[in-house]
């Protein structure tokens, strides 16, 4: 479905008024079209295939873990439309000297929270998106993020960091292996 930024502006004037709000007085009368700008903006990953943005490369003979860390992200609840935000990290064991660029590890994680997401599917999303691109050895990601929908009503919690976790190939298979990814994650903590 695309993207109607005329409904949003809308249903935003709706809102307004539901919550008791004049959409025409001056300090909200261009809402409206702001919210809608900015959910165009913050959820323009659903028109985005990060197919797309990984391109295989070739490495010599490399075979060890590679890791993105701490990469950035804001996302959409989609059960309360509050954000979530936190750090994603990104490991895989390349295969057959396939490779991918570093920025197309952060970009995947974007087009995935540039969604309405939850964060368990979020995971999984950037997970399998590598494992079917590159073919690797193995994926891990993991996903750490603090709810607003948890922290700014409902339970209250803030600072309250829920965190997930994908597996695949030699880090489901090997401990060994997922133990020293998640010691190379908590260095520098």
């Amino acid at each position: 479905m695309a993207f109607d930024k005329n409904k949003v502006v809308e249903a935003v004037r709706l809102l307004l008024e539901g919550i008791g709000t004049d959409p025409h007085r001056p300090g909200v009368l261009e809402t409206p079209r702001r919210v809608a700008q900015m959910y165009a903006e913050i959820l323009c990953g659903e028109d985005q295939d990060p197919r797309d943005l990984i391109k295989v490369l070739r490495a010599e003979n490399y075979d060890e873990i590679v890791l993105v860390r701490d990469i950035p992200f804001y996302s959409l609840c989609e059960h309360h439309l509050l954000p979530f935000h936190g750090r994603a990290h990104v490991a895989y064991i390349p295969e057959g000297n396939r490779i991918t660029g570093l920025s197309k590890l952060a970009r995947v994680v974007d087009v995935f929270a540039r969604r309405l997401q939850v964060q368990e599917r979020m995971t999984t999303q950037i997970a399998d998106s590598l494992v079917h691109a590159l073919a690797p050895k193995g994926v891990m990601v993991v996903v750490e993020a603090e709810h607003l929908c948890m922290t700014m009503r409902g339970a209250q919690k803030p600072g309250s960091i829920t965190v997930t976790s994908v597996v695949r190939g030699i880090f489901r298979e090997n401990p060994a292996t997922r133990s020293e990814a998640m010691s190379l994650l908590d260095r520098g903590r």
